[in-house]
């Protein structure tokens, strides 16, 4: 049994689905990232604040000069940055030699009165003052007192977290906590809070480590990009996986329904459209379906009752005609004027009822007609003998190019166009009837160099009685049906036909498949 759900409820499934799988992505990352130490490729925290706190962890041992310097080296190498400690008065206390921006000079001379500490104790030490309710120093935790504190522990002044810093003071050890970038060349430079170790002290002296690098992201020291590239991939990845099927099966059912109105729009009204959704999308191939029903059986009857209509009409007209070439012989020279006039209305309405049964004839289905190899140069040289009638019409066709069509379907549809390229521009030049293969099809053309048909006109060329003209005299003749007949006639043949307007002229072009 299928589930019926209407296309907002599935698009509303697959959307919280979606954000479902994605959370779960997520708190699987940030959960890994937590099992996993600080220096992993996968790591997404700070790696500053981990290096930072490795580096005083090492520094302990490293009380001279050189023993610094030869730490500081290493590292800048190990991390591809320059790692340089400088004390509150900005003097350089170890690593390469450099010069630093006057704007981080001036933030570590101004910090140095916030950091500077306090008086030192009777044993030596530099004594915190006790807080309020006479707990332990700031910055010393409970149990911690005269005991050399950890790596990486806040030694700042109280109510100074992580996070602390900028103007307000330095913050924890192996936080940023001033940022700056200078050009020419371009470099990035990070001051950091980092204890320093003296020969004979017991507790270290809060120092700058200054981390320079070339690099935004410091070589992923400064922050880390690869993870959440990796992260935002993985999401993609997985949108694209829960919604493939979905917009798949939702494009392939719009595209069935596109294709088959195309078709329908082009008169084969026997398309139908095969669908299993239970959706709007199933409910309006259904109406599509319903629809093409509809309207083959309108214009199927319509064409039945036309060339009904035609049939009953030629035997009336054809006795009319007799009748009047009789009444023709027998009358004086004064009225033979007026016979004349009527025997050219009939002739007219006779035109007319042959065009009608034509049409109707041409829009039988196309699978009651029957296609075989039609030589193409062959039926051109009998339409043109035909139509002609000894003015100037070329054939530009192969003797050995073959199309796929009903022969009197085919000469019926280029008769019509020679027929009309005479009639509106036979005064303007030759008529062209050109032929050519085109890979697995054959493009056969009708060109004159007349002055063309309107834009506005050009969709509607194709139309049952149809005219650019608005009046239907004897001047202008005809009923519209010329190009209707021509359609008919191509679609029978599986074919397809389009009209253009040259510089100058005007071209009809009929594309079949190949023989």
């Amino acid at each position: 049994m299928r589930l019926r759900a209407s296309l907002f409820t599935r698009i509303l499934f697959w959307s919280f689905l979606n954000l479902a799988a994605a959370g779960a992505l997520l708190y699987g990352f940030f959960t890994l990232q937590f099992r996993l130490g600080p220096d992993s490729a996968l790591f997404a925290g700070n790696r500053l604040q981990y290096v930072v706190a490795r580096l005083g962890a090492e520094s302990r041992g490293a009380l001279t000069q050189d023993a610094r310097d030869a730490l500081l080296e290493r590292y800048s190498a190990t991390y591809d940055a320059d790692f340089l400690l400088f004390n509150d008065d900005g003097a350089q206390l170890a690593g390469r030699q450099t010069m630093l921006p006057a704007s981080v000079v001036t933030f570590i001379k101004e910090e140095r009165l916030q950091t500077r500490p306090g008086p030192r104790g009777p044993e030596g030490d530099r004594a915190a003052p006790p807080d309020a309710q006479g707990g332990p120093p700031p910055g010393e935790l409970p149990g911690m007192r005269g005991r050399t504190p950890p790596s990486g522990l806040d030694l700042g002044p109280a109510g100074r977290g992580p996070g602390a810093g900028g103007r307000d003071g330095m913050g924890p050890p192996g936080q940023a906590i001033f940022r700056e970038r200078t050009t020419n060349p371009t470099r990035y430079w990070v001051v950091v809070r980092t204890p320093l170790f003296e020969p004979g002290e017991r507790r270290p002296t809060m120092a700058a480590l200054i981390v320079v690098s070339d690099s935004m992201s410091g070589r992923g020291l400064f922050f880390d990009v690869r993870p959440w590239v990796f992260v935002a991939a993985a999401i993609l990845l997985l949108s694209a996986a829960i919604w493939f099927p979905f917009v798949r099966g939702l494009t392939r059912s719009i595209g069935q329904m596109t294709s088959a109105t195309e078709q329908i729009a082009r008169g084969r009204f026997d398309t139908a459209i095969t669908t299993r959704r239970s959706d709007e999308l199933g409910r309006l191939a259904t109406a599509i379906n319903q629809l093409s029903g509809r309207l083959a059986g309108f214009v199927h009857g319509q064409r039945r009752f036309l060339g009904d209509i035609s049939h009953e009409l030629n035997s009336p007209l054809a006795r009319i005609e007799v009748a009047l070439g009789i009444l023709e012989e027998q009358v004086g020279e004064t009225d033979r004027r007026l016979v004349a006039d009527a025997q050219e209305d009939v002739r007219l309405m006779s035109q007319l009822v042959s065009e009608l049964l034509a049409f109707a004839k041409a829009g039988m289905k196309a699978q009651d007609v029957r296609l075989s190899s039609v030589p193409i140069r062959r039926v051109c040289e009998a339409v043109v003998t035909r139509e002609a009638q000894g003015r100037e019409v070329s054939i530009d066709v192969e003797p050995e190019l073959e199309a796929v069509a009903q022969p009197q379907l085919l000469a019926r549809a280029l008769a019509n166009l020679v027929r009309n390229a005479l009639r509106y521009a036979g005064q303007a030049g030759p008529i062209e009837v050109v032929a050519r293969a085109q890979g697995d099809e054959v493009a056969i053309a009708v060109r004159d160099r007349g002055p063309g048909v309107p834009a506005e006109a050009m969709p509607r060329l194709f139309e049952p009685f149809f005219r650019i003209e608005a009046d239907r005299d004897r001047a202008t003749g005809g009923a519209g049906l010329g190009l209707a007949i021509v359609k008919t006639c191509v679609d029978a043949c599986q074919g397809t036909v389009q009209a253009r307007n040259l510089s100058p002229g005007f071209e009809v072009e009929i594309r079949l498949r190949r023989g």
